[in-house]
């Protein structure tokens, strides 16, 4: 199920960013176009410029819209922290950097052939992170 939603965002030309965060939109059954617009900036490694990978940093972001701090009067989760760590180290464990020059090797041409499957790969693993925590229910 998750690789259909994937394959389709990205036949819809969504970016890693946008598409991690639709996925966490998607279990939550939520609906906000302007959270899954703000992710562009994400894109290509913050904004194209090749840094942190959108898939890296929307997934981030993804677990912090199931544990962070929305109003003055919340508190974030008290396992974000460790959540988000966990999500990054096995991350760069998985793909060598967080950074998306160095998992395309310089080479924008490579997205085809590794974005896809990277992004279906952190989708899942965010996904496990948010079971193993108690934010959604074991598959």
């Amino acid at each position: 199920m998750l690789e259909e939603q994937v394959n389709q965002l990205l036949a819809q030309k969504f970016h890693c960013s946008q598409i991690m965060m639709q996925l966490g939109m998607d279990a939550l059954a939520l609906e906000e176009p302007n959270l899954v617009k703000v992710m562009t900036g994400l894109a290509g490694g913050l904004g194209g410029c090749g840094r942190n990978c959108g898939a890296l940093t929307g997934g981030v972001c993804m677990l912090s819209l199931f544990a962070g701090r929305g109003d003055a009067a919340e508190a974030s989760h008290p396992e974000l922290e460790e959540m988000v760590s966990e999500f990054l180290s096995w991350f760069e464990e998985s793909y060598g950097s967080p950074n998306c020059d160095d998992i395309l090797m310089g080479d924008k041409g490579n997205i085809p052939q590794t974005c896809p499957d990277l992004i279906l790969n952190a989708g899942q693993k965010a996904m496990e992170i948010l079971e193993d925590h108690g934010f959604l229910p074991m598959s």
